[in-house]
């Protein structure tokens, strides 16, 4: 399969923004973000979206971003962290591209999470390691696994583009429009 479309999937804070726009430059494609794109359309944060909405609106929200994002080709997509979770997500990303999880263990992950309310799921911690625990099974079903603990930024890249390339199922196409 040849693909020219990649999602990172991967549980909040494990760098999966940070890595699309390295990745996407490195391959001379596009970066988006589906957070980004969701703090666009509602004009407010994430965290205000799910104070006031809650995350029900938010989801349906996110599922509507995943969409407007199909028709790109040539692109790196940063999922939120929840996005890959959902059955319905995890199939039309499947169909569309090549999902790579950004494995990271929790205690580093919790040393990544801002404590300013920007991330309303982590506010407890057990119920953070709860649900941790649970995405973890989701993105275990990302057809490439990439661990990305303690590496920087242009390393996680390599081992994408690495694994990507040992990967006899999956091609990835350059982009041929110049930037």
């Amino acid at each position: 399969m040849t693909t020219d479309k990649i999602y990172l999937v991967g549980f909040m804070a494990c760098g999966k923004s940070t890595v699309a726009r390295a990745l996407a430059e490195r391959l001379h494609w596009r970066a988006e973000d589906i957070d980004d794109l969701i703090e666009a359309r509602e004009r407010r944060p994430i965290a205000d979206i799910f104070a006031k909405q809650g995350e029900p609106y938010f989801r349906a929200v996110e599922r509507e971003m995943l969409t407007l994002v199909l028709p790109l080709r040539h692109a790196v997509v940063a999922t939120g962290g929840g996005t890959f979770a959902d059955d319905e997500n995890r199939a039309v990303i499947a169909r569309d591209g090549v999902a790579v999880w950004l494995d990271m263990p929790l205690p580093e992950l919790i040393g990544r999470i801002p404590v300013d309310g920007r991330r309303p799921l982590a506010a407890d911690l057990s119920q953070l390691e709860r649900l941790y625990l649970t995405r973890v099974e989701s993105y275990r079903l990302a057809a490439v696994h990439v661990a990305a603990a303690r590496l920087s930024v242009s390393d996680v890249v390599d081992r994408i583009l690495d694994a990507l390339d040992r990967a006899p199922s999956f091609v990835v196409r350059p982009s041929t429009e110049s930037r």
